[in-house]
């Protein structure tokens, strides 16, 4: 009677959250996320695009710098008003907990993928940031471990799922601009070059502070600097992928969506006899041609599409694509509107969409083959540029054509014990 005088008066005590009420989304039906190195880009996006969501719950960080941490864990405890949020210093940890089914990860570049298959190979479904890969061998790897797992994955390349480029793409796939010939990607306009030397040696904080040789983890040993952290790596050549690959890994992956490439990479790219590679050229076998150049839009991360019969441009801010005649943008809203019907987009933010398909299997529009594909014109623009000649390339066998030294770029050295792919 004592058992079940309690399990009648148990109810009572259930806030109508956890039952679904109210508006609220019962924890069975929530999609439960944790982080993996959430600095800045990634705190940005779990304040927007994760905490608001009703049917998601965030319950965990992993970070092996500690300010980090416990940044990110202020923010989400004082976002559901307890103090609930796990914290790891360890990813393995974190991966092994059956509870998890989603995991968001925005450490430096070295890491994305390392951190995607990982989750993957645990069951988890991945958003991650970009670039999402360092070189074109993690790219495969991302793109088979997916398939293999049947993972949702999505690499924060946003602007896929934004209406004035989605206009823009659909106004070139629907042929409005006539015969595109060129296509244009925006290059990260600041002049900084990749380096190779190291920073000077400082004392190693106690592990729990920072552990830097997980904070390393693929790359080449080299000795702690506190000016690593939280941004200074990005003028090194072993943790980071150059201007190419900070603004490239968005635009390109723009252009590649707009000529329907996002199977494919370009099979031609220019070297460009300058420290900053402003004009790179590069060919896709259909005879487009893709420019990545430093001016032309009063916004970031911009695309312009030329062809026959007019052209089409926008970057972030502005309140509508820029045309080269009025009609162009006339039907604006039924071009956006045609695009949701034939592809399910809600209008909803990128980080909303891959929960979407995180709920029903379907292919984001920042899958692995589009991440891989563009991600991999990043790679051979690049290595065009360090060995300072013209390169062929072959997307199916995935080679540069005749050039052994080209081809031995296709993956990094990897640390012993750390190994990515």
């Amino acid at each position: 009677m004592k058992g079940a005088g309690a399990a009648v008066a148990m109810p009572w005590l259930v806030p109508a959250s956890a039952l679904g009420r109210d508006g609220a989304v019962a924890p069975s039906n929530r999609i439960t996320v944790a982080g993996i190195g959430l600095g800045g880009r990634g705190q940005v996006v779990l304040r927007s695009w994760v905490l608001p969501e009703k049917d998601v719950q965030f319950v965990a960080i992993c970070d092996v710098w500690k300010p980090r941490r416990e940044s990110v864990k202020k923010i989400v405890d004082a976002h559901y008003g307890n103090k609930d949020c796990k914290t790891y210093i360890d990813m393995r940890e974190l991966l092994a907990r059956p509870d998890i089914d989603v995991i968001h990860t925005a450490t430096g570049d070295r890491w994305h993928a390392g951190v995607s298959i990982a989750a993957m190979k645990a069951g988890k479904d991945v958003y991650t940031e970009k670039p999402a890969s360092m070189t074109i061998r993690e790219g495969q790897a991302v793109v088979a471990i997916a398939a293999k797992y049947n993972r949702v994955y999505q690499a924060g390349m946003q602007r896929l799922s934004e209406p004035n480029f989605i206009v823009c793409n659909e106004l070139m796939r629907l042929g409005r601009l006539g015969k595109v010939h060129t296509v244009y990607a925006h290059l990260a306009p600041w002049d900084m070059g990749l380096h190779r030397d190291w920073l000077p040696a400082e004392p190693l904080p106690s592990r729990d502070v920072i552990d830097w040789d997980a904070w390393l983890g693929p790359c080449p040993w080299r000795p702690y600097n506190h000016k690593y952290l939280p941004s200074g790596w990005h003028r090194d050549h072993d943790l980071y992928t150059g201007r190419i690959g900070e603004w490239g890994s968005h635009t390109f992956a723009q252009c590649h969506d707009a000529v329907d490439a996002e199977g494919t990479s370009p099979v031609y790219y220019q070297y460009v006899n300058a420290r900053i590679p402003d004009g790179q050229r590069m060919r896709f076998a259909n005879g487009i041609e893709m420019v990545s150049v430093r001016k032309g839009w009063h916004g970031t991360c911009g695309v312009r599409y030329e062809g026959t019969e007019g052209w089409v441009s926008c970057a972030d801010g502005y309140s509508r694509p820029e045309a080269s005649r009025p009609s162009l943008l006339a039907d604006y809203d039924k071009v956006l509107a045609d695009y949701c019907v034939r592809t399910g987009y809600t209008g909803q933010n990128h980080m909303r969409q891959f929960f979407n398909s995180v709920r029903t299997r379907a292919k984001t529009v920042a899958n692995p083959v589009m991440m891989h594909r563009s991600m991999t014109t990043v790679h051979c623009a690049n290595i065009a540029q360090w060995l300072g000649r013209d390169m062929k390339w072959d997307p199916v066998k995935e080679r540069f054509i005749g050039d052994d030294e080209a081809n031995r770029m296709l993956s990094r050295p990897q640390r012993a014990g750390w190994e990515i792919v």
